[in-house]
C-alpha cells in the first residue's frame, strides 16, 4: 500500500505545486491521475519516488517512510517503484534487450553493471516480458529503430523487470496515436492485474482514464477535488476539475465492440 499524508510541495520560486494531499492506494489498484496542466500531477509522482522532495507531509510504501530515507536507503526502495516515462527514457544506441535489462542495474555490482553482465535468470525474465508485450522478435534491434508504441512497451518491460510493488506512470500516451494509446493503457492495466501491482497513471485523456482505471483522482491547483470511480466523472465534476466546457461528448460510453481486436499482437500469459 502507498500512503500520502498531508503532502505539500513548494518550489524555490514560491509556487505551491501540491497542497495537503492525502491519498491511499491499496495493492493491485490502478489509479488515473487527471487534471489541467500545472495541477501537480507530475509533481505528485516525483514526490513519491523522491525525484523531488516534498516540502511537508509523509509518504509511506508499506512500512517504509520514503520521505525520511537516506540516499542509500532510497536507492534500495526505488527498486520497488517502477517508473514509466512519457518520453520513454531509453538509451537510443542500446538494443531493446539491453534497455530492458537496465531495469536490473540496481541489483548488480559495479563491474556487472559496467560490462552489462546480468544473471541468466534476469535475461530469461527479460525475454519473458518481451514475449508478453509482443516484442520478442525485436530483442536485438536498437531502440532508435522502434516506433513510439514499441518504445513505450520496452519502457514497460524495463519497469516490470525490477519486480516492483508500485508502478509510477507519467503520461504514457502523450506521444502516441489513439489506437496505440488504447493498446498501451490496456497492456498496463492487464499487467498490473496479473502481478497485483498498484499503479498511479498521470494522464490527460479523460476517456482513457475512464476506460482503463479502477479509480480516478482529480487534481486542481495542487489539491484533490475528486477521488472516486471512473463513472463518477460527470459534467459537473469535470467542470470543477478543468473549468467550463461541453463535457457530454467526453464522457460518452465507449462501444465495447470497437475495442475488440485492437491489440491481437499482444500475447496472453502462458
Amino acid at each position: 500500500m502507498l500512503r500520502l499524508e498531508n503532502v505539500s510541495k513548494r518550489y524555490a520560486t514560491g509556487d505551491l505545486a501540491l497542497s495537503n494531499v492525502t491519498l491511499e492506494i491499496p495493492q493491485g489498484q490502478v489509479i488515473a491521475l487527471i487534471g489541467p496542466s500545472g495541477a501537480g500531477k507530475s509533481t505528485l509522482i516525483r514526490c513519491v519516488n523522491r525525484l523531488v522532495d516534498a516540502t511537508e507531509g509523509t509518504i509511506h510504501l508499506e512500512d517504509v517512510e520514503i520521505t525520511s530515507l537516506s540516499s542509500g536507503e532510497l536507492r534500495k526502495t526505488r527498486r520497488r517503484m517502477g517508473m514509466i516515462f512519457q518520453e520513454y527514457a531509453l538509451v537510443e544506441r542500446l538494443t531493446v534487450m539491453e534497455n530492458v535489462l537496465s531495469g536490473r542495474l540496481g541489483y548488480v555490482n559495479f563491474w556487472q553493471s559496467l560490462f552489462r553482465k546480468f544473471p541468466k535468470e534476469d535475461v530469461r525474465e527479460a525475454f519473458r516480458l518481451l514475449d508478453r508485450v509482443g516484442l520478442m522478435h525485436m530483442a536485438d534491434k536498437r531502440a532508435d529503430e522502434l516506433s513510439g508504441g514499441q518504445r513505450q512497451r520496452v519502457g514497460i518491460c524495463r519497469a516490470l523487470i525490477q519486480n516492483p510493488d508500485l508502478l509510477l506512470v507519467d503520461e504514457p500516451t502523450a506521444s502516441l496515436d489513439p489506437k496505440t494509446s488504447r493498446q498501451i493503457m490496456r497492456l498496463i492495466n492487464e499487467l498490473c492485474s496479473e502481478r497485483k501491482l498498484a499503479a498511479i497513471i498521470n494522464i490527460h485523456d479523460v476517456l482513457l482514464a475512464q476506460m482503463y482505471s479502477q479509480r480516478v483522482v482529480g487534481l486542481k491547483e495542487g489539491k484533490i477535488v475528486y477521488d472516486g470511480p471512473p463513472d463518477g466523472l460527470k459534467p459537473k465534476v469535470l467542470t470543477e476539475i478543468y473549468g467550463e466546457e461541453d463535457w457530454e461528448a467526453t464522457i460518452d460510453e465507449v462501444d465495447e465492440d470497437e475495442e475488440k481486436g485492437d491489440d491481437e499482437e499482444i500475447k496472453e500469459v502462458t
